[in-house]
């Protein structure tokens, strides 16, 4: 098993040639043989019992040929790919050229490698930095918060329904006439104006009083992922059983001392108005650390390739669903209820994985230029800090994150803060 050679066909792109003798696909041809004898049976033989040479006769020689191939894969592929010495950024495509007893197997694997990268001017980079006034109108906002925090719902049985109601319904949804999967509900409570279903059917219940059987008529988005009901026309039948709505408190010493640790609206007013301009100050901050990175692309070049910012658009993807996951909402349903489909998704998450790739790109450049050191003490404080945060083992944390990487993430760390130290900051 060898690699016979390594490739330069374009830009971040390589082909590797691989070998694998007959000595070592024998081999693994009558591995391939022994786990699955057991299963095949031939006349006059008991079942696992056939020998090899008559089982290859009657269904081909190449009968163990992919078995064998995928026993080989791993260590083959994966030695090939460390002797080459490449930094690849996807798995190799595989193809097999060549496969026969005699000769071995001969394998091309079209890889994809990390791009060259070269950053300029990132040190004295200049930004403004604006703190935004905490107005009388923000301190407001956050009283009201709190009175809605400290709401009553009431039911209201003296007037039709209203944006800001929550009403509850039965409804069931009809297409030509014919009631669709997933288009019936009861005792569902919908807040109107929350935009919580596709557009015109919140609308449409306002107007209408407890009690009240009604249609409304709606168009499903084109790009829903229901597919029989993308850019459809559909009739939904509403049974309005009740409309309720909030009732705020008045903000007064005794609701702020029930409800927060200050005894008085003033101390409790000075309060929010500190925290907002704590707030507005951490916001200055990073809106210059963006402004920041953002130079640092500009000043970066290199040719990116796509399979870089798809996968990192697949990780985004895949961090929704765990940020969902513990409200019981899976990907499936969150595109239900906002009515998008996977591409929609994943072209709302595009821009902003390109930014992602090309600063960390740009930043372990830096980190490689300036000798950017990471001591064994730097690695086992992080290690140290993980476990305190998700509250594990240090050894359990280690056998999730891997060392090296989380070294390049410790690097990256102080290239951030190589740049942020020599920035000139008005």
């Amino acid at each position: 098993m060898s690699l016979k050679a390594t490739n330069n066909v374009g830009t971040n792109s390589y082909e590797l040639e691989i070998e694998i003798p007959a000595k070592d696909f024998e081999d693994a041809l009558q591995k391939a043989y022994m786990r699955a004898k057991k299963n095949i049976a031939l006349p006059g033989f008991r079942k696992g019992k056939a020998p090899r040479k008559l089982i290859e006769k009657t269904y081909g020689e190449e009968v163990f040929f992919e078995d064998a191939i995928n026993l080989l894969y791993a260590p083959v592929v994966n030695g090939a790919i460390d002797e080459s010495g490449l930094d690849l950024v996807c798995q190799p495509t595989i193809e097999v050229t060549e496969i026969n007893k005699e000769n071995g197997v001969k394998l091309t694997a079209k890889c994809t490698t990390r791009p060259e990268v070269e950053v300029k001017d990132y040190k004295g980079i200049e930004v403004e930095k604006t703190v935004n006034a905490v107005t009388d109108e923000d301190v407001q906002k956050k009283l009201d918060e709190l009175r809605e925090k400290n709401a009553r719902i009431v039911t209201v049985d003296d007037r039709a329904a209203e944006k800001g109601d929550t009403v509850k319904i039965d409804f069931e949804g009809f297409k030509d006439g014919v009631a669709f999967d997933g288009g019936k509900a009861e005792d569902f409570d919908l807040e109107l104006g929350s935009g919580q279903f596709i557009p015109g059917f919140e609308d449409q219940i306002v107007g209408h009083s407890t009690g009240e059987e009604f249609e409304i008529n709606v168009t499903f988005p084109e790009e829903y992922q229901v597919k029989d009901l993308a850019g459809a026309a559909a009739v939904f039948k509403i049974n309005l059983k009740s409309i309720s709505k909030k009732e705020l408190p008045e903000l007064d010493d005794d609701m702020v001392k029930d409800s927060t640790d200050f005894d008085t609206v003033d101390e409790y007013k000075a309060d929010v108005k500190t925290k907002l301009e704590e707030a507005a100050e951490k916001a200055a901050d990073a809106k210059v650390e963006g402004d920041l990175f953002d130079k640092v692309v500009e000043n970066m070049t290199a040719e990116i390739p796509d399979v870089m910012y798809d996968n990192r658009v697949n990780e985004m993807v895949a961090e929704l669903e765990q940020r969902m996951a513990p409200q019981g909402i899976s990907l499936d349903m969150y595109m239900q209820f906002t009515g998008q489909t996977i591409d929609t998704i994943k072209r709302g998450y595009a821009e902003q994985a390109e930014k992602q790739v090309k600063l960390r790109l740009a930043l372990e450049k830096i980190a490689e230029v300036e000798n950017v050191e990471v001591t064994d003490e730097d690695l086992e404080n992080e290690f140290k800090n993980l476990a305190e945060t998700y509250r594990m083992e240090v050894e359990q944390v280690k056998s999730y994150i891997r060392a090296e990487d989380l070294k390049k993430d410790l690097a990256v760390g102080k290239a951030v803060d190589l740049i942020k130290e020599s920035a000139v900051i008005k």
